[in-house]
């Protein structure tokens, strides 16, 4: 299974693919949402993880571009922005999980595992 995880701190990038990574998933990372279309018009993912506030483009721009395409792949939203009011919008947009930053190794792969069993 591939997951792409979107995010503009090299931190949690890296956090996510050792997480993933070592329960056998396959990882790609990138941090603007430019590079995620370009991504994804070369390969198919599982779920994808996306990170609402990232300069110039944000994850609701890439949720909002993703549904006006039809794209059927769970999203994972990941943000430090919990507030209600935060939730609510993204699930809204299509999001299947929300998770707090920061988050637990157990939190992420919980998320993860349910976006694909929902898929």
């Amino acid at each position: 299974m591939k997951i792409l995880v979107i995010d503009d701190e090299t931190v949690v990038l890296n956090s996510c693919k050792k997480i993933l990574s070592s329960e056998g998933f396959e990882v790609a990372l990138v941090s603007t949402v430019d590079d995620a279309l370009a991504l994804l018009e070369q390969d198919g993912f599982s779920v994808l993880l996306i990170d609402i506030k990232m300069p110039k483009r944000d994850g609701l721009y890439l949720m909002d571009l993703l549904r006006e395409r039809g794209e059927r792949t769970p999203i994972v939203v990941m943000s430090g922005y919990q507030t209600e009011e935060a939730i609510d919008e993204v699930t809204r947009r299509g999001a299947s999980f929300f998770i707090p930053k920061p988050f637990t190794p157990d939190e992420l792969l919980s998320a993860v595992r349910s976006a694909i069993k929902k898929q």
